[in-house]
C-alpha cells in the first residue's frame, strides 16, 4: 500500500466513524473513557516494556537528554494519563449544549448549538502520553481522530494506541473513531495534509520546525503555536521571595516544555536585591545564565547575552536576564521578542497588574503565579490538546470546547419570510 493509499484509508475510515462518534450518549463516550484508563492501568508493563524500546534507541541515537525524558515513561506518568482520561470523563459533555436562544420580533426562536468538528489529525513528537490525552478529548467532544506520534516514540504510541481501541471497541465506539497511522515515514503526514474531504483540523505538537513545516503544507486548517518563548517580568513593587518563588518554578521544574520560562526581566529598582540571591539558586539548580550587561555586573558568573537569545526557546537549563528600566521597558522587550504563549508578572500592584494584562498580547497572561500553569488540566479543561498562540478559532489551550464548532438551530410556529 503507498503512502497516499494508507493516508486516504485513514481518512475515509475516520470520516465514516465520526458520523456515528457524534451521535453517541455522553454516557457510552464517558464509560469508554473510564475503560481506556483501566486498559492503561492494567496493561502498564506491557507499556513499560515497549517504551523501554523507545528509550534504549534514543539513547542509542545521542539524542538530547530532554528529548529522551520526553519520550519515557515511568509508572508516575502512565498513572497521569489514566487520571487524565478519567478527568475527561468526569467534565461536562460540551456537545448538543446551546450556548445561546434568543427571540425574533416574529417569534422565531434562534439558537447555537454545539457540535463535533468532525475528523481531527493530530501530528506530534516526542511525548507518547499525547496519544492518549489526544484520543481522550476527541471521544469526549465527539471527533474521530488520527494520531501520528514521531518515530522516536513508535513502540509506545502503537502500544498505548492498541490498548485504547481495544477499550473502545468494548465500549461501542465505532471502530475507526480512534486510528494510530503505523508507517514512520515522514511522507504519510504530508499525504494526510491534503485530504481536506476528509480531516476538518490539523494539530500539530512539538518542535518549531514541525509545527512550520504542517502549517506550510496543509490544505487542512491548522491550530498551533511555533513557540513558547516565556517571560517573567519581576516589577518594582513585586515580592522578593514570591518573585525567587515563582522564577525557580518556572524555569527549573520542567524546563524542556512549552510554558517554561525563556527570559527574566527584572525592573532595575530591585534588581540589586532580586539578582545574586535569584542568581544563585538558579546555578545551584543547574541553569545557565545569559545575561545583559546590568545583569553581569550584579550576579557574578553570567554569560553575555547575544540578541538571539531573547528570541530563544531553550527547552533547557539555559535562562536569558535582561534588567529593565520601568515595566514599559519590559512590555516593549516582551511585544519584540515574545511567541505570545504565556508571559508573567510578579507585582504587588494592582495597577501595574492591570496594565501589564491589558498590555501583553499572549495566549496567557500570568499575575504572581508560574508560567507553568498555561496547561489544560491546570486550568480545569481536563487534558489538552495543545496551546494555540493563534486567535482564529481558538486560543490558548485546547480542551473539550475548543474542539467543537457550532450550528444554529432555529425554532418556528409556522413563519414565512415575507
Amino acid at each position: 500500500m503507498s503512502l497516499k493509499e494508507e493516508a486516504l484509508k485513514l481518512g475515509k475510515n475516520a470520516k465514516a466513524a465520526s458520523r456515528r462518534l457524534a451521535r453517541l450518549s455522553s454516557a457510552v463516550k464517558n464509560r469508554a473513557l473510564v475503560a481506556m484508563a483501566e486498559g492503561i492501568e492494567r496493561q502498564s508493563e506491557f507499556l513499560l516494556k515497549e517504551n523501554k524500546k523507545d528509550v534504549d534507541q534514543a539513547v542509542k541515537a545521542k539524542l538530547s537528554s530532554a528529548l529522551v525524558d520526553r519520550v519515557a515513561l515511568n509508572p508516575s506518568r502512565i498513572q497521569g494519563m489514566a487520571k487524565g482520561l478519567r478527568d475527561v470523563a468526569a467534565l461536562p459533555d460540551p456537545v448538543g449544549e446551546v450556548i445561546k436562544m434568543w427571540r425574533r420580533p416574529n417569534g422565531l426562536q434562534v439558537g447555537r448549538m454545539r457540535i463535533p468538528l468532525g475528523v481531527i489529525a493530530i501530528i506530534y513528537e516526542a511525548r507518547p502520553n499525547v496519544t492518549a490525552d489526544a484520543a481522550a478529548l476527541c471521544v469526549k467532544s465527539g471527533n474521530a481522530v488520527i494520531l501520528r506520534g514521531g518515530s522516536e516514540a513508535h513502540h509506545s504510541n502503537r502500544a498505548i494506541g492498541a490498548v485504547l481501541q481495544e477499550a473502545c471497541a468494548a465500549s461501542g465506539v465505532p471502530e475507526g473513531a480512534l486510528q494510530v497511522a503505523e508507517s514512520k515515514d515522514r511522507g504519510l503526514v504530508h499525504e494526510l495534509l491534503q485530504l481536506e474531504d476528509y480531516i476538518d483540523l490539523v494539530i500539530p505538537r512539538g518542535g518549531e520546525e514541525l509545527i512550520r513545516a504542517v502549517a506550510q503544507n496543509s490544505r487542512i486548517p491548522v491550530i498551533k503555536h511555533y513557540k513558547g518563548v516565556c517571560h517573567v517580568y519581576v516589577d518594582d513593587e513585586a515580592s522578593i521571595a514570591m518573585a525567587e518563588k515563582i522564577s525557580l518554578n518556572a524555569k527549573v521544574q520542567r524546563p524542556a516544555v512549552c510554558n517554561a520560562m525563556e527570559t527574566l526581566l527584572v525592573h532595575e529598582a530591585v534588581a540589586k536585591d532580586f539578582l545574586p540571591s535569584v542568581a544563585a539558586k538558579l546555578r545551584a539548580a543547574g541553569v545557565e545564565i545569559r545575561g545583559c550587561e546590568k545583569t553581569q555586573k550584579l550576579a557574578p558568573g553570567v554569560k553575555p547575552a547575544t540578541e538571539e537569545d531573547w528570541s530563544t526557546e531553550y527547552l533547557d537549563l539555559i535562562l536569558a536576564v535582561r534588567v529593565v528600566k520601568d515595566m514599559e521597558a519590559a512590555i516593549e522587550h516582551i511585544e519584540t521578542h515574545s511567541s505570545h504563549h504565556t508571559d508573567a508578572i510578579v507585582t504587588n500592584s494592582l495597577a501595574a497588574a492591570t496594565r501589564f494584562t491589558a498590555a501583553v498580547d499572549s495566549a496567557a497572561v500570568v499575575v504572581n503565579a508560574s508560567t507553568r500553569f498555561n496547561d489544560g488540566g491546570e486550568f480545569g479543561l481536563g487534558a489538552e490538546i495543545g496551546i494555540s498562540t493563534d486567535k482564529f478559532h481558538a486560543r490558548g489551550p485546547c480542551g473539550l470546547r475548543e474542539l467543537t464548532s457550532y450550528k444554529y438551530v432555529v425554532y418556528g410556529d409556522g413563519q414565512v419570510r415575507e
